[in-house]
């Protein structure tokens, strides 16, 4: 494994860590038992990234969102997809002022911090779509102009793995754009009896500020901490450790399409945000391994025979990853 250097970091980056740290205790005031997708979606915001959250109802995929927002001191919008969503109900349309007698654009839920995507596989695939040119580009197009979106921009969309009527499947080219797959489950029993123990306790998910969650970053601090996380290193052994897995995908007999190069950029800058929240100033195989499925688990296509077989995406990464020679 190549050698990394965690000694004096500078003072700064130590103070935005100890910042993005309170945030994660000020998300479990009000979430419990879900401390990997904090981790995620803390990745995603210093990698400029889009988060999809998967998860039975009643996991609090929508109540982490809110916390987080609170917790960064971000604008947040909330859009229920629903089938009869059009897209300029997400990205904003240009109306008729008839006072001025001319066309004016009016900005949709899209133009905020964080967008809360609820339940995005319920609306069809057009507008799910719209999405398209804000995730990648950070702008909305409207009769020819280019309307940038706030910085910093994150898509937390969320669906239901277990119930398909009235549901569809997401496109490819939407999936690609999220950083992140992050599967939530049913909390371990500690962490359930601790949930009802804050209801029993007067807790009310609607009420953030009653449960005590509270800002302690604010929007140029993340900024900060961004450019922070993009400065971390990678050597020519773990770029090439990342391409190896990349192309062990492709080669796998279960997989119909494998990580493509956008894959093996999303992975390292995932990598790259992660090595720096741990204290690091250059990334490992290690940071690399633990970051690899929720970044490539969404990008893997399976072929039918191996998934009537119960080969999931995360089975084969787990394999890769045993696999691929580990640099020294």
């Amino acid at each position: 494994m190549s050698e990394t250097s965690t000694a004096a970091p500078a003072p700064a980056a130590v103070d935005l860590r100890a910042a993005l740290e309170r945030v994660r205790t000020e998300v479990g005031k009000a979430v419990v038992g879900q401390d990997g997708a904090v981790s995620g979606l803390l990745i995603a915001l210093l990698a400029g990234g889009h988060v999809l959250l998967e998860g039975v109802p009643g996991v609090a995929k929508t109540l982490l969102v809110r916390s987080l927002s609170q917790a960064l001191s971000l604008q947040t919008h909330r859009v229920q997809f629903t089938p009869d969503l059009m897209p300029g109900d997400v990205t904003g349309s240009l109306v008729y002022d008839q006072r001025r007698g001319d066309f004016e654009f009016r900005e949709g839920p899209v133009f905020t911090n964080i967008l809360l995507a609820d339940e995005i596989n319920r609306t069809p695939p057009k507008t799910q779509s719209a999405l398209l040119e804000a995730m990648e580009e950070r702008q909305v197009s409207a009769d020819g102009v280019s309307r940038p979106l706030p910085d910093p921009f994150l898509v937390a969309a969320t669906q239901n793995p277990i119930e398909y009527e009235g549901t569809y499947t997401l496109p490819e080219a939407q999936l690609d754009r999220f950083l992140l797959k992050l599967v939530l489950d049913v909390p371990e029993r500690e962490s359930e009896v601790e949930v009802l123990r804050r209801h029993a306790e007067g807790f009310d998910p609607r009420d953030l500020a009653a449960a005590g969650v509270s800002a302690v970053l604010t929007a140029e601090q993340l900024r900060e901490a961004q450019r922070s996380a993009a400065s971390v290193g990678a050597s020519e052994d773990v770029l090439a450790y990342i391409v190896d897995l990349a192309r062990a995908t492709r080669r796998s007999p279960s997989v119909r399409l494998g990580v493509s190069p956008r894959g093996t950029t999303a992975l390292l800058a995932a990598a790259k945000s992660w090595a720096w929240l741990s204290g690091y100033d250059s990334i490992t195989p290690d940071h690399v391994q633990a970051i690899v499925m929720p970044v490539w688990r969404h990008r893997i296509q399976i072929r039918p025979e191996a998934e009537l077989e119960g080969v999931s995406p995360d089975t084969i990464l787990r394999s890769i990853v045993q696999q691929v020679q580990v640099p020294i």
